[in-house]
């Protein structure tokens, strides 16, 4: 395709291949005869005959009519090349039908080991009811940053105290003792700043990695994503981990008691205001969703069959695809970042969604039609050119102009990117692109939600949601709230709920929900038992 479009001036202009001399009043030099499409050959004198039709001033009027009827060449063109991430409503059904299929792959018994979706158990069976108290850390690892909390529960109302730390490129890739001991550092800071050197205090750990969960506390790195690459990690319990790095210390008294992702911090977090939220999504650096589903339906759960008869789910949906059944809508600019990321095969679904590759996806697609001079004139910059520059921020900044003619968004990330030449077109088409780029995400996303909405079948249900990707691009939730009410079934009501600070929040609710659910079930035991409570 690239030689298609690059070389379309040299295509248009084919007479140039031989200036044949003129004769014949004027028309270019002919051969004896012209081979014709189906088969048969055209004189010269015929040629010379029509070709002096064609100049005749009615043949020349009704031309100039049909030419403005015609798309323009340059749109048609760049059509062309962004064409492959206009999905059709069929293209969207079939993704539901193989997002379900690889749903129910992952939660049957017999084929979970080799689906590509796990719908990992996470042992949290309730949401909370509003009656939770008491004071919790909570540690949110899920990029290149990480927060420790504490967070005060009372009842309805929710106190945070926060800080960010970074986590250098060297430790992202580094060992996980290294990783690990990081955290704890951080961790002895953080008390030490509020005091609670000499406190023994819960824990609750967001850690938004796929992870094969054994019990509440008790989770199994399966793989890293999102640019993680500790070593010595994959395949052990990172609470263990952390543990060992809290006693290699020895001067913090940290237990943790529960291990979440942020999928389910998000729905805990919405679900704390409001009961009917079912479902936690997070699109921002990767993307991820889980969901509650009934004991029946998951057949790799092993814990008690206690009420509530239900669970909830971490999809880690980011994996559909890896196993070849998303390959009918990938295009040639998703290949290049898969090929060119640290897990390439891995994560299908997420590279076409996550705020880690959008903006690499419309950086290939503008250097596409740079290359074609479609843009810019052909002329690009250093910047423009190297991996991974066009940040996806930029992709929301774009957006942000809507249809403002002044493009004052776009032409500030332009400096950014050193480009100095362009026109107003250039600006539309740069946000044309970043629209059908985003767009695409947000409808592949919606695809997801719907087929968990119609799978759950409940009447009404609230979707949290959180991640940079949803939070501040200026259209992503209008896209997402038009799709879903095309795809889910009729009757089925739904609200997507930005979830505020799910990751860290969330965390202490599950940690105060397990001690609620604990404490019931030991006064119900006591009540059977004869025994009073308290005793």
């Amino acid at each position: 395709m690239a030689a298609e479009y690059e070389n379309f001036e040299e295509g248009s202009m084919m007479n140039r291949q031989a200036e044949a001399e003129r004769g014949d009043g004027g028309v270019i030099g002919l051969k004896p005869e012209l081979e014709m499409p189906d088969g048969n050959f055209l004189s010269k004198e015929k040629m010379v005959k029509a070709a002096k039709q064609m100049l005749q001033p009615e043949f020349q009027a009704v031309l100039q009519a049909m030419l403005k009827h015609m798309p323009h060449n340059k749109d048609y063109l760049v059509e062309n090349v962004v064409k492959p991430f206009i999905l059709s409503d069929d293209d969207y059904k079939k993704i539901m039908d193989v997002m379900l299929d690889s749903f129910n792959q992952g939660l049957g018994k017999e084929t979970n080991a080799t689906a590509a979706v796990k719908m990992f158990p996470t042992y949290v069976r309730s949401v909370p009811d509003g009656t939770e108290t008491g004071k919790v850390l909570a540690l949110d690892l899920g990029g290149t940053n990480f927060r420790i909390l504490l967070i005060s529960l009372d009842g309805q109302e929710v106190n945070m105290e926060s800080k960010i730390f970074l986590i250098p490129q060297s430790i992202m890739t580094g060992t996980g003792e290294q990783l690990f001991d990081h955290i704890a550092e951080c961790i002895h800071k953080f008390m030490k700043d509020h005091d609670l050197l000499f406190h023994k205090i819960p824990l609750g750990f967001t850690f938004s990695f796929p992870c094969r969960q054994e019990g509440l506390n008790k989770a199994i790195l399966t793989h890293w994503t999102k640019g993680f690459k500790c070593a010595g990690v994959e395949g052990h319990d990172i609470v263990q981990l952390l543990h060992e790095a809290i006693e290699r210390r020895g001067d913090i008294d940290v237990n943790c008691l529960a291990v979440i992702n942020d999928t389910v911090g998000a729905l805990m977090s919405c679900a704390h205001e409001d009961r009917k939220c079912a479902v936690g999504l997070i699109l921002g650096t990767g993307t991820n969703a889980c969901y509650i589903e009934t004991l029946e339906n998951t057949e790799l759960w092993d814990g008690d069959t206690d009420e509530p008869h239900q669970v909830m789910i971490n999809t880690e949906w980011g994996a559909l695809g890896n196993d070849g059944s998303l390959d009918f809508i990938m295009t040639d600019y998703d290949k290049q970042v898969d090929k060119h990321s640290i897990n390439a095969c891995q994560q299908i679904y997420e590279k076409m969604i996550s705020g880690m590759y959008m903006g690499e996806i419309a950086r290939l697609v503008i250097e596409k039609l740079r290359k074609a001079k479609l843009l810019f004139n052909g002329k690009g910059s250093e910047e423009l050119s190297e991996r991974g520059r066009f940040y996806t921020k930029y992709v929301s900044e774009i957006e942000s102009d809507g249809d403002d003619s002044n493009f004052k968004c776009t032409k500030q990330v332009f400096a950014e990117l050193n480009l100095t030449k362009y026109t107003d077109e250039d600006c539309r088409i740069v946000q044309y692109v970043c629209s059908l780029v985003s767009t695409r995400a947000a409808y592949l996303a919606s695809a997801g939600i719907a087929t968990l909405l119609n799978k759950m079948n409940r009447p009404e249900v609230t979707i949290g949601v959180d991640g940079s990707l949803y939070r501040f691009h200026p259209h992503f939730h209008d896209l997402m709230e038009e799709k879903i009410r095309q795809l889910v079934k009729p009757g089925i009501k739904f609200k997507l709920m930005l979830s505020h600070d799910g990751s860290g929040k969330g965390a202490a609710i599950v940690t105060a929900v397990a001690n609620r659910l604990a404490l019931e079930k030991e006064q119900k035991l006591n009540a059977k038992n004869g025994i009073p409570n308290g005793e």
